[in-house]
């Protein structure tokens, strides 16, 4: 029988990383859904591309590098674009995301995250002025 209060894994950090869709805006966030702290998180993505209307080079930002501490519900969040800025450039829609991290007793933890931002081509949304 599971049993979170004897299991070590219900204790462990966790983290994730996500393409947030919102109204038409990209924006990719790192979360530690665990109950511990990540140490030394390092996230690497299968292929290159591009934010800021083609002006920055996401997967080169400090914040995938070397995160030395990321206590449990700390998310990071940055902007990546809008979606049709993002698509019109035809950045890679499928991401392969590999996490590494450790816990605080240096367990070394990796995890593989799959995404398919193609979902979120046809959704349709109301552009707002102001």
């Amino acid at each position: 029988m599971f049993d979170c209060l004897r299991d070590y894994y219900c204790y462990r950090p966790e983290v994730i990383v996500d393409f947030i869709f919102d109204k038409g805006l990209l924006s990719i966030q790192i979360k530690n859904i665990g109950r511990r702290p990540a140490h030394n998180v390092h996230i690497d993505f299968d292929k290159q591309f591009y934010g800021l209307s083609g002006s920055k080079l996401f997967p080169e930002l400090a914040m995938f590098k070397n995160i030395s501490f990321l206590a449990p519900g700390k998310e990071l969040t940055t902007f990546l674009d809008s979606s049709s800025a993002y698509f019109e450039r035809d950045e890679p829609a499928q991401h392969t995301i590999s996490v590494a991290y450790k816990d605080h007793r240096g367990k070394d933890y990796n995890d593989t995250i799959k995404h398919n931002l193609d979902i979120y081509r046809d959704i349709v949304y109301a552009e707002t002025n102001g």
